[in-house]
């Protein structure tokens, strides 16, 4: 199923590792996820593909090997879309196709803390896609909650599951307000600000928690958090980008501040 996609933009040394070289930048790669170093050289190679930029490749292959292969799948896919897909209604379609993907896996792998917090967020960009209120009227804000904080319980480090689940929370109050949030989702905004915080200081490197946090900030409060935003920005954009995942993170601060 060769998939005819945009190619990354920005192929250079910094990012483009061999399988020995991921290896070694493992801890550094993943401190986002949590996800655990493969032993399987397939699905090395999927995320060795991933981290270079390779989306399409590290989608076949992550599906051809299957297990936590299927990860390295979901996360390419999920990323090209936002990122790199022009079409809204191809987007939508692949955060569709990866969440299927990502909910058989959880199914398999029950104690994949990433596996369920790709689950989330391929459906998360799938709700967006759609629209929040219509992702929210179809249930998926129940599916997303258990699938976010299942990961937490199962890795409380896992930096980008706190970021979602932030992110999942001012989402929810922007769309139906505090009380209706409160009651019926559980969201409330003490705890959204609780997991932003926490992603940053578990990944201090990260662009996306603190682009996530940003938006999430001008969500719950408005043009009162304006300057905490604006510096977040800042600081997503200046920061070293570690794989091709971190530079699209980091060019769309760029693009945000400009």
């Amino acid at each position: 199923m060769a998939k005819k996609w945009v190619k990354f933009p920005w192929p250079g040394k910094a990012i483009e590792r061999d399988a020995a070289a991921v290896k070694k930048a493992w801890a550094r790669l993943h401190r986002g996820d949590a996800e655990a170093l493969p032993k399987d050289a397939d699905v090395l190679a999927a995320w060795t593909a991933f981290h270079a930029g390779r989306f399409a490749e590290a989608v076949e292959t992550g599906l051809e090997a299957g297990g936590s292969g299927v990860n390295a799948a979901v996360k390419a896919q999920v990323v090209y879309a936002s990122y790199l897909e022009k079409s809204e209604k191809a987007k939508i379609a692949l955060y569709e196709e990866a969440a299927g993907w990502a909910d058989e896996h959880r199914a398999k792998a029950a104690k994949d803390a990433n596996g369920h917090y790709l689950y989330a967020y391929a459906l998360g960009r799938y709700g967006q896609g759609i629209s929040v209120a219509k992702a929210l009227a179809q249930g998926f804000g129940g599916k997303i909650k258990e699938a976010l904080t299942t990961a937490i319980r199962l890795e409380p480090k896992h930096a980008d599951a706190h970021i979602a689940y932030g992110a999942y929370q001012a989402e929810v109050i922007d769309k139906v307000g505090g009380i209706v949030a409160g009651v019926t989702y559980g969201a409330k905004k003490d705890s959204a600000v609780e997991h932003f915080e926490k992603a940053i200081k578990l990944n201090p490197d990260s662009a996306i928690a603190r682009i996530e946090y940003a938006n999430g900030l001008l969500m719950l409060f408005g043009k009162a958090r304006i300057g905490d935003a604006e510096k977040l920005y800042r600081e997503a954009a200046a920061i070293e980008p570690a794989d091709a995942m971190e530079r699209l993170d980091v060019e769309h601060a760029k693009a945000e501040l400009e």
